[in-house]
């Protein structure tokens, strides 16, 4: 394999721990990360490849790691795509380019970790000033729970930026489902709320007050992790 960055990351594999990330990711018959392999290898560490080697990763090279077997390799692969994106801000094709790869990998991208680590810092930064409905599609019609979550979380940069409304309207979309949330879609749904709670808490509180009685249980209790005891007794 001539991609250096596929085999940095191939050589810092830990069996000892791989057997650890495979359990935390939840990779066993029937489970939501059920045949994915692991390396062994801590974000931590990924991230120092990455500093490394984005430079000189190429798209090609980012195809082989993306595509890899292994979750280390694919979460490599995205790390460097938002580097390539944040150091090319005045190369709008470029980022577009970035765009489109990741948009057109998400089979790829199978996991929380992957999700959570990539989407807004892609997806986010570019919509900041860009029309949204794409989150809004992948909300509402995302193939897998990944594309799904990729909907919401992306709003995280919105956000940072004071913009709520998306993130509100999104989580809309998840309450509206007529089939049972997947515990990680509550979890990501209620996490952000959560998010946009700290920017604004009364919008929040008002929010919750026409949905806390229908809301899946485990949204709620993230979305109101940060109000008080008593607040927190009464919304349950």
């Amino acid at each position: 394999m001539s991609c250096k960055l596929y085999n940095e990351i191939l050589a810092r594999q830990d069996v000892e721990q791989a057997v650890n990330l495979s359990r935390f990711f939840k990779t066993g018959k029937g489970q939501y990360g059920e045949g994915d392999k692991f390396l062994g290898v801590k974000v931590p560490t990924t991230r120092d490849v990455v500093k490394q080697c984005w430079q000189e990763t190429s798209f090609e090279d980012l195809e082989i790691c993306i595509c890899s077997e292994y979750h280390e390799i694919r979460l490599a692969a995205l790390l460097t795509l938002v580097q390539i994106f944040k150091h090319v801000k005045k190369d709008k094709a470029l980022q577009q380019q970035c765009i489109d790869f990741y948009l057109t990998h998400t089979e790829f991208i199978n996991n929380w970790d992957l999700v959570d680590l990539s989407c807004y810092e892609l997806l986010g930064t570019w919509l900041l000033d860009k029309d949204r409905t794409l989150l809004y599609d992948l909300a509402r019609d995302g193939k897998t729970i990944w594309e799904q979550r990729i909907g919401m979380v992306s709003t995280m940069q919105f956000i940072r930026h004071d913009q709520l409304d998306d993130t509100y309207a999104i989580a809309d979309i998840f309450l509206a489902k007529s089939q049972p949330l997947h515990d990680l879609l509550q979890k990501a749904v209620g996490w952000l709320l959560r998010e946009a709670g700290k920017r604004d808490e009364q919008r929040l509180k008002d929010w919750l007050s026409t949905r806390h009685a229908t809301m899946p249980r485990t949204m709620l209790r993230y979305a109101i992790e940060k109000f008080t005891d008593e607040e927190r007794k009464r919304y349950m």
